[in-house]
């Protein structure tokens, strides 16, 4: 029999003699009145707390514990002689991973360590697994991702990532709320997907009988509230993805989406610059973050380039004089870019010569602006009719936001879904799909209108030298967990 079975065993041993003692190994309420955090404070003063045993150890008549609770941790000194005669035996059958609630002085040991001397107690949860540190520990990183709630008990580090999640998301909330933007819902299931260019989840509605996707963006839906009369809005969504999964990509994940009316493009560099600064300062205190071997300073201004400059800057090519197909593919294809058969225009191809050579230099916040008019059928035109008044930052080499001036002309927009038909066609599975209700919303009016999308999990990567996306996502996708004949397949 493995250890682990053997242990169980035991414990689940142990837990038959608590029931036979009249125990509720189960119960449904503790009368914890201070947290762990506070009875270090409280020297001299009585104190009932509960958490979780995570040490445990007997000398003779006396034992020792320490117990943890969100806030600290504390010792705990039982003395046999001070319970009752069913705590002793109760005594005799906890392990570490139990949940109890106890009662006592605070005082100091002879060693000067603050401590809880134990009055009385009560279990509130038998353990049954032992912790994984106490046999083999976590065995490996996806097992870390798989089991994140052992994860997050067995290293502090890890829920300090997650604490200061709460604190990024929590001070974007604030900076927005602040600045008149109202916080609002919109719905996760829809009957066509839209506002970015991505693969959706598909699913079925049984009682309507139709199809339905899950969110790949709140865009279009904050748009129909500009067209209400909204002038600043927000949400701060969970949105999917069917698309492949790297370091920066998860299925699911976070963004912040906005809409500002009577606003541009260049509003919007200065708010997500503004907005940005205040979040990393406000949470950790500084504008500058050590991320992996690099330094990276939120302090603004920030960087900004055209994507046509970017290009020129690393390649040397200079797309503002290149007006034919020919002349671009000839540029890739001395560049080794291998391009897909949907990319067939000049700007499609100075986007994919940015994505592959361009964007893993961009380690400073940078601000890369006037994107290719095929790659954002959703944005408004620049005054260069080829390309749109929409802008990405990138940060330690990735994209962190999608934002523009918003194309607010319904005649514009239902000719760029005709070509995004026509890149469909060609092999883009991505391609926006035609939202016809949303270009009935523009033919009722909406004013100039600009939007951001920052990403909040590649910002908190950052804020938390954390190296993969799978680190900041609580619980990640991951395959389903083999046996280990199937794994080694």
């Amino acid at each position: 029999m493995e250890p682990l079975e053997n242990l169980r065993k035991i414990r689940l041993q142990k837990l038959a003699k608590i029931k036979k003692l009249k125990i509720d190994p189960y119960p449904a309420k503790s009368n914890k009145k201070n947290p762990v955090a506070d009875c270090l404070k409280s020297i001299g003063k009585v104190v009932a707390t509960a958490g979780r045993i995570m040490s445990i150890r007997s000398h003779g008549g006396s034992t020792f514990a320490d117990l943890v609770d969100e806030s600290a941790k504390i010792q705990l000194f039982f003395s046999k002689s001070q319970l009752s005669i069913v705590n002793r035996q109760l005594l005799e059958l906890l392990d570490i991973g139990d949940f109890i609630e106890i009662s006592g002085k605070v005082d100091k040991t002879q060693a000067g360590e603050i401590t809880i001397f134990v009055s009385d107690f009560k279990l509130l949860t038998k353990s049954i697994r032992p912790l994984p540190s106490t046999w083999y520990g976590l065995r490996d990183v996806e097992e870390r991702y798989r089991k994140r709630y052992l994860d997050l008990l067995l290293n502090p580090q890890i829920k300090r990532i997650f604490d200061l999640r709460s604190q990024v998301i929590q001070a974007h909330r604030q900076f927005l709320l602040e600045h008149g933007y109202i916080e609002v819902e919109t719905p996760v299931l829809q009957s066509l997907y839209g506002g970015g260019l991505a693969r959706p989840f598909k699913t079925y509605h049984n009682a309507l009988g139709i199809p339905l996707y899950l969110r790949i963006s709140t865009e279009l839906y904050l748009k129909r509230l500009i067209v209400a009369g909204f002038e600043k809005v927000f949400e701060i969504a969970r949105v999917f993805r069917n698309e492949g999964i790297d370091r920066a990509h998860n299925p699911e994940f976070t963004i912040l989406e906005t809409m500002t009316a009577y606003a541009d493009y260049q509003d919007s560099m200065d708010l997500i610059e503004e907005m940005t600064e205040f979040v990393v300062k406000k949470t950790i205190g500084s504008t500058k973050v050590k991320y992996g071997n690099l330094t990276v300073d939120f302090k603004r201004p920030w960087k900004r380039l055209t994507m046509v400059d970017a290009v020129k800057k690393v390649t040397g090519v200079d797309f503002s004089q290149i007006e034919k197909f020919a002349q671009a593919k000839t540029q890739a294809q001395k560049l080794n870019i291998e391009l897909k058969p949907f990319e067939n225009s000049v700007g499609l191809i100075l986007a994919a010569i940015f994505k592959e050579k361009s964007e893993k230099e961009l380690i400073a916040p940078t601000i890369i602006y006037d994107f290719p008019i095929e790659t954002s059928p959703l944005a408004k035109k620049a005054k260069d009719p080829r390309f749109v008044e929409r802008f990405e930052h990138f940060v330690a080499g990735m994209e962190a936001s999608n934002n523009y001036s918003e194309l607010n002309d319904p005649g514009d927009l239902a000719n760029r879904f005709v070509d995004e038909r026509k890149k469909e066609r060609l092999g883009e599975e991505e391609a926006h799909q035609t939202d016809t209700d949303f270009i009935e919303a523009l033919e009722y009016g909406m004013p100039p209108t600009s939007g951001i999308g920052p990403s909040m999990d590649r910002l908190v990567m950052i804020l938390t030298n954390s190296p993969s996306i799978k680190d900041v996502i609580l619980f990640p996708t991951l395959r389903p967990d083999l046996p280990p004949r199937k794994r080694e397949k």
